[in-house]
């Protein structure tokens, strides 16, 4: 195949898969992905599992390399049994496949129920939809803590759920957006600090932190850029990135964090409950406006802006490629 319809079918291929996840997101019908490969990381860990520090880091990532092979080869082989179809066939299913590995409509769709519940006065009903976007305890969380919470996981969503994968499937297509989806749910399901998992999950959160390396300072970027455009303050964003970037326990998180908190002048951080035990954030950004629900409305669309930012950026990048 040439160069230059190599990079358009790879474009067409973000434009595709990005307008159906956002068109349909991820319908209850269709079997997902990351559904299966929790499945198959919760069935390795029982098996796995010892409580021993060494054997524990060599099955932690013998069950990793293992769902990184099995993703990468099931989605080649899905994307070459598509490629014999006429190309009105072929693309419709290769679309959809790509398009399981990105989450902003269901990004979108989450911070919009917990806003609900909120302004419905349901409190309970709020921390129980949180509790699906976070890895925290939720259950004892005021209305402040669901918000910062909430504002927290739309920020690093918008890099590992639509950034990343748009960044892998413009770097080595389906598979290698596969491949990103698998690491980045053994990070989300095993990758604690925690003791049950700070052996068993060290391969798979290292490996995290390295194919986020790209993708999580893009999106900081990108989401200053949203916040000009959407005339927030965009000045305040990047000096919080490149001030507060490093206060996070992840090398990554911190990026997109310190964006958004500098776009809507808040501080993020503090203390969270995981698995029943307190970790101290260190504060992200500095409280300049109170924390409210509307505050909702306003990060849903900085998201928007910077997926669709993201998107422009890679199909330029294709095109730059392709180009004598």
């Amino acid at each position: 195949m040439e160069l230059n319809s190599f990079t358009e079918s790879f474009s067409l291929l973000l434009v595709g898969a990005f307008l159906l996840d956002l068109a349909i997101g991820d319908p209850r019908w269709l079997p997902h992905p990351v559904v299966l490969m929790g499945k198959f990381i919760a069935w390795g860990e029982r098996l796995l599992w010892s409580g021993r520090a060494t054997r524990d880091l060599l099955a932690g990532a013998l069950l990793s390399l293992s769902l990184i092979v099995i993703s990468f080869g099931v989605a080649w082989g899905a994307v070459s049994l598509f490629s014999f179809l006429l190309f009105p066939f072929s693309f419709l299913p290769t679309a959809l496949l790509a398009s399981t590995t990105l989450a902003t409509r269901g990004l979108l769709n989450a911070l919009t129920r917990i806003e609900s519940q909120l302004r419905a006065g349901d409190l309970i009903g709020a921390r129980r939809a949180l509790s699906y976007i976070v890895g925290r305890d939720t259950g004892s969380l005021g209305e402040d803590k669901v918000l910062r919470a909430s504002l927290e996981s739309l920020a690093e969503n918008t890099s590992d759920g639509v950034v990343a994968p748009l960044f892998y499937l413009a770097l080595g297509g389906i598979p290698a957006a596969m491949v990103y989806k698998a690491v980045n749910t053994l990070d989300s399901m095993i990758g604690y600090r925690t003791d049950r998992y700070l052996y068993f999950g060290r391969f798979a959160a290292r490996l995290d932190d390295v194919l986020n390396f790209v993708p999580a300072r893009l999106t900081a970027g990108l989401m200053v850029l949203a916040a000009y455009l959407l005339r927030l303050d965009a000045t305040r964003a990047m000096r919080v990135v490149r001030r507060d970037h490093g206060n996070h326990l992840s090398p990554n998180a911190g990026y997109p964090e310190a964006a958004l908190a500098g776009a809507l002048g808040i501080s993020l951080g503090g203390p969270s409950s995981y698995f029943g035990r307190e970790v101290w954030k260190p504060h992200i950004g500095e409280e300049r406006t109170r924390v409210d629900t509307d505050m909702l409305k306003e990060a849903r669309w900085l998201c928007l802006v910077t997926t669709l930012l993201s998107l422009m950026t890679f199909l330029l990048l294709l095109r730059l490629v392709s180009s004598p």
